[in-house]
């Protein structure tokens, strides 16, 4: 079986978050309505069901408690500004585990301290990136739109039927919702699919409309031109989409473009227009011949609902590595910074949008953005520097890309991780996972033993096929020995220790003769 990238296992359950009800639209059209995700919600069920301030609940009567004293803090607050990277203790807490022959010989390293700055190198100067791209695009997208923007899905009215009297004309405009679905989800479990409103919710509040408006029967068209191009990226292999890595990415999708027995379809937009028209007739809608390819105009608007707020959609992507989901925001942001809303479009967008930010990609390439393609070839310094902007205080529109990040051990594609690995990981590290045939790898932040946070990149992009899991556990090993390092030092105007100043005649894990007897010649900077 190829090992074409995480999240690309439909049939074994696609998790997101559990979503909110849906409450009313944006004005602008009848039966309009929205989604929106809430943590108190997910918890707590209605919020309308609660007091607002439990402080102004009172007491029950002849109850005395004592007053509420401030609790003494549980750890010492941390300045992540103080101290300096010890690049010493990082060689000497790495290179153990990057010796560690099953990383294969092509393995590239960077540390930094939280703001990025003179980012420890180490290895080779580019590595095949693979899901680790995906903070890029998260960064590029919520920079574009902000952590609070929304994708309309939209039924319009575009007047009588050429072709049958007494039949009105709608159209399902796709505006790239990546996690619409085809049924409600329920509150109770997540979605297999992610989350986010229902073609069901649509067609009923599309029924209501028609209905209104003395409409019982329609011919139902569907408009999916707000993206361009291929459907599927040209450099990624022909294998994705058989081998269920990957469907197409259009802006009219639903279930993420999948079937019910979790295989990728050939036509997402057709299958969901096909959906649609079953729920207008569950609805009580007479739909007349089956559903055709048409452009939406600027007719009126019927009914819409809401997508999640991008800052939601960002978490769930960089947790369970989603694919389709992360190609389909870098479409959006081809379209609204290059005017493409294409694979060639979006990967433009995104190194306009980073460069703006301060990361310039120089040679780095880049061709899609979820990390699928194999042509992709990074820096770990840049995939630092993406990390550091999202760090910034100066950006906090970007934080749902820290917050989004699995933890070692809890969340995410990290849940099961660094069980071989120092335990002093387990919490610490926060990291977005890599994973093609052939490359494993980790880019995030860890707390190092002071609680100071670092931001490390460990990719290797040669590890043998069998050597994939143990491959994957020397980067846990490597991320964790990071934790567990004493990595800088405490007062913030001492100098940083002198790392090597020549290149390595090897890298690190390389199988090319006998490991080197020293641990700078191992992790000397490339």
């Amino acid at each position: 079986m190829i090992l074409g990238g995480e999240g690309h296992a439909p049939k074994a359950g696609r998790q997101g978050p559990p979503p909110r009800r849906p409450r009313a639209g944006p004005p602008g059209g009848a039966g309009a309505g929205a989604w929106r995700l809430g943590l108190a919600d997910r918890w707590l069920g209605d919020p309308d069901d609660r007091a607002g301030d439990p402080a102004a609940v009172a007491a029950p009567e002849g109850l005395d408690l004592p007053p509420v004293a401030e609790p003494a803090p549980l750890l010492a607050e941390v300045d992540a500004t103080a101290g300096t990277l010890d690049t010493a203790a990082v060689e000497a807490a790495l290179t153990p585990q990057l010796a560690d022959e099953d990383l294969g010989p092509r393995v590239g390293v960077a540390v930094a301290p939280l703001d990025g700055s003179a980012p420890w190198t180490a290895g080779v100067p580019q590595v095949v990136p693979a899901s680790t791209t995906k903070v890029l695009t998260s960064v590029a997208a919520l920079e574009t739109f902000g952590p609070d923007h929304t994708f309309t899905t939209q039924v319009v009215d575009a007047g009588a039927s050429e072709t049958a009297d007494g039949v009105q004309r709608i159209v399902l405009v796709g505006g790239g919702d990546p996690l619409l679905t085809r049924e409600p989800v329920p509150t109770e479990r997540p979605s297999r699919y992610g989350f986010g409103p229902s073609l069901r919710e649509l067609a009923a509040a599309t029924a209501t409309a028609l209905t209104a408006a003395g409409h019982p029967q329609v011919e139902l068209s569907y408009d999916a031109s707000l993206f361009t191009g291929p459907g599927i990226n040209p450099v990624w292999p022909a294998s994705y989409v058989p081998d269920d890595v990957v469907a197409p990415i259009v802006a009219l999708t639903s279930d993420r473009g999948y079937d019910d027995e979790g295989d990728p379809l050939a036509d997402p937009a057709a299958a969901t227009a096909a959906w649609f028209a079953v729920a207008l007739a569950d609805a009580g809608i007479t739909v007349v011949g089956e559903p055709t390819t048409g452009l939406a105009g600027n007719s009126p608007r019927l009914a819409a609902v809401e997508s999640a707020p991008l800052g939601e959609i960002v978490e769930h992507l960089l947790a369970v590595s989603d694919n389709e989901t992360t190609e389909v925001l870098a479409h959006h942001v081809g379209l609204e910074v290059e005017g493409a809303g294409s694979f060639e479009g979006g990967a433009a967008g995104v190194r306009r949008v980073l460069a703006d930010l301060g990361v310039d990609l120089g040679a780095d390439v880049l061709t899609d953005g979820s990390g699928l393609s194999r042509e992709n070839l990074l820096a770990p310094s840049t995939l630092v520097g993406v990390l550091a902007v999202a760090s910034s205080p100066d950006h906090p529109e970007l934080r749902h890309v820290l917050t989004g990040l699995p933890v070692a051990g809890f969340s995410g594609s990290l849940t099961n991780r660094f069980t071989t690995a120092d335990p002093a990981g387990l919490g610490a590290v926060r990291a977005k996972t890599g994973t093609l045939t052939g490359v494993q790898g980790l880019a995030g932040i860890v707390q190092d033993a002071t609680g100071q946070p670092l931001l490390f990149v460990v990719v290797a992009d040669g590890v043998g096929a069998e050597d994939a899991l143990d491959g994957r556990e020397a980067i846990d090993r490597s991320a964790a020995a990071l934790a567990a390092c004493v990595c800088t030092t405490g007062d913030p105007t001492a100098s940083p220790t002198d790392g090597p100043t020549e290149s390595p005649t090897g890298t690190p894990g390389s199988a090319e003769g006998a490991l080197p007897a020293t641990a700078r010649d191992v992790l000397s900077p490339a």
